[in-house]
């Protein structure tokens, strides 16, 4: 899954990123709102982060800008933990959810484990699909069988992503913005790669190509 982080503490930003690349997450990060209103439009991610005290543009003028362009990735906004009008203000322009600073990053991935599963239509949590559960604390798979397998940070990102869409057709382009970091090898080639190596860990069966098009992954045999 892709996270947009827009905060312009640099400091407070990359240990931020660094706990959710921990946690499985691909992060970009932007520190100012000009540049966060840009990638917001170009680039797809599954959630954004969202810091209101921006340089450059504010962010609820980049929030309103999105929502008024159609761009409706689910956000979370950071406000003062004091600032009530803020988070009022916040929600009503558009966003998910707020958080208040300061936070505890354990609160943050659950906000965002919540508004991941609301926007693809999950009520419950956890990752069940065709006899695989994920365990996403610890970046691994049972499979029907029993067995546990250690995904390394690029397949459980895949992975999970594909089983957060089951029965759907992604493109490899799809599946390379919601995998990847902008600033890694984007090459979709690599895509080929790690659905093999899933597929030798988990069966052959498990992922479906459709040639030209994509692949799926099955909920079902």
């Amino acid at each position: 899954m892709h996270i947009l982080l827009v905060e312009d503490d640099r400091e407070l930003a990359e240990g931020v990123a660094g706990d959710l690349r921990k946690a499985g997450f691909a992060v970009d990060i932007a520190d100012n709102g000009v540049d966060a209103e840009y990638l917001g439009r170009e680039q797809l991610f599954d959630a954004v982060v969202l810091d209101l005290g921006l340089p450059g543009k504010p962010g609820l003028d980049v929030l309103a800008a999105w929502r008024k362009d159609g761009i409706a990735t689910p956000v979370l906004i950071l406000t003062a933990r004091d600032s009530w009008n803020e988070r009022v203000t916040g929600l009503r322009a558009g966003a998910d959810d707020y958080l208040g600073k300061p936070f505890h990053v354990e609160e943050l991935l659950a906000r965002l484990d919540a508004l991941l599963r609301r926007s693809t239509g999950r009520a419950a949590p956890g990752l069940e699909v065709a006899g695989l559960v994920l365990d996403e604390e610890r970046q691994r798979v049972r499979r029907a069988d029993g067995l546990e397998v250690v995904l390394t940070a690029t397949e459980f990102r895949l992975l999970r992503y594909l089983m957060m869409h089951p029965d759907r057709l992604l493109s490899k382009s799809r599946l390379t913005d919601h995998v990847y970091e902008g600033d890694a090898d984007r090459d979709s080639n690599v895509i080929e790669v790690y659905v093999s190596r899933l597929r030798d860990k988990l069966g052959h069966d498990v992922i479906e190509t459709r040639r030209g098009q994509g692949y799926v992954l099955r909920s079902r045999g």
